[in-house]
């Protein structure tokens, strides 16, 4: 972060740092390559390490896979110029392998969109398991020593409404028989695939079953609920509410997001998986009035369709007790602070 560049997240990466401090050392003059690294997970990584890296004058560097490296210089252009991060052209089903030894592998290029997921779930479901594939034949070829996958709560299928919050050990699955499960069935097949080549070619590979995030970097135009409420109080309001607001949701600020993945990365168990998230739930409808009370102005909440009065509504949070207990991972930005992060970042940025 030089040439006089000023980081907007300074604070952030300054409480990564601090957090994960310890760890860094494995990292000193190794090479790490990153799938996905221009997306919301791959900017945080890509922030954390170039921060870390100068810092701690670590000496190591990054090779990020993408398809579009001009669009990311003119998102990210202190990343894409940084001299510890290059690039390699490329698309995460059929990528040539770049030359060399990759100590690290962090698989995190999936689309997440629900647009694909609704319009072309065979697409959806190919780039997942045939990109896993692809990058796992990639840390074979490159002796990667270790490998995580950022997987999906998705893989777990619709949470039991009597459960509170879905640990590892829950063996539910996704609707095979409904083409929408395309998502979450292929983050299921790339978790077998990663104990597959565990066992087979002895990489050590660690699972990050990710649930709901919010911070800088997030997609305000996906499908994301709490994406779509900034956007829409930015935009003056209404803020909409697509369905009756009943569901439920946590979220975890993406720099403990960082803190996470990297702890996992390097201490986590071979071939087991790790819920990464917020043990903190919140309904739909109250997450859109947290999101009015940051703005501090007066914005309307629109509800488009009718309160659903059951005893039980439609969950999607998860059980951290395991990584809290193995990893002494825990929620350390509270959700009205990262939601103020959060909205304090864009406002920033379009003003």
């Amino acid at each position: 972060m030089k040439n006089n560049f000023e980081n907007p997240l300074k604070d952030d990466l300054d409480h990564i740092l601090n957090h994960t401090k310890e760890l860094w050392e494995e990292v000193r003059n190794k090479r790490i390559f990153i799938t996905g690294g221009t997306g919301f997970f791959g900017c945080w990584l890509l922030e954390s390490f170039a921060w870390i890296n100068e810092k701690l004058n670590l000496n190591a560097d990054v090779l990020v896979l993408t398809r579009n490296h001009e669009r990311f210089k003119k998102k990210a252009p202190h990343l894409a110029t940084n001299p510890s991060i290059r690039f390699h052209i490329g698309d995460v089903c059929n990528f040539t392998f770049p030359e060399g030894k990759y100590d690290y592998i962090i698989h995190a290029a999936t689309e997440s969109s629900a647009k694909l997921n609704t319009e072309n779930p065979l697409l959806m479901l190919n780039t997942i398991i045939e990109g896993t594939r692809h990058t796992l034949d990639f840390a074979r070829h490159c002796g990667a020593s270790k490998f995580l996958l950022t997987s999906s709560g998705a893989i777990y299928g619709k949470q039991p409404p009597d459960m509170t919050h879905i640990p590892e050990e829950y063996t539910g699955a996704p609707d095979t028989m409904n083409p929408a499960s395309a998502y979450g069935e292929g983050k299921r097949v790339a978790e077998l695939l990663c104990a597959i080549y565990s066992k087979q070619y002895g990489i050590e590979c660690k699972i990050a079953r990710c649930f709901a995030f919010v911070g800088p970097y997030l997609p305000l135009d996906t499908h994301y609920a709490i994406g779509n409420f900034i956007r829409d109080a930015l935009k003056g309001g209404p803020i909409k509410v697509k369905g009756d607001g009943t569901p439920y949701r946590s979220y975890l600020y993406a720099a403990d997001l960082m803190i996470w993945l990297l702890n996992i990365l390097l201490l986590g168990e071979n071939n087991v998986a790790y819920n990464v998230g917020s043990d903190e739930d919140i309904t739909i409808l109250e997450l859109a009035r947290r999101v009015k009370k940051c703005f501090k102005k007066d914005l309307k909440i629109k509800v488009c369709q009718p309160y659903n009065n059951l005893d039980k509504h439609e969950r999607y949070v998860p059980s951290i007790k395991f990584a809290k207990e193995t990893l002494n991972l825990t929620v350390l930005f509270k959700l009205n602070e990262a939601i103020e992060k959060t909205i304090k970042y864009f406002m920033n940025l379009y003003n």
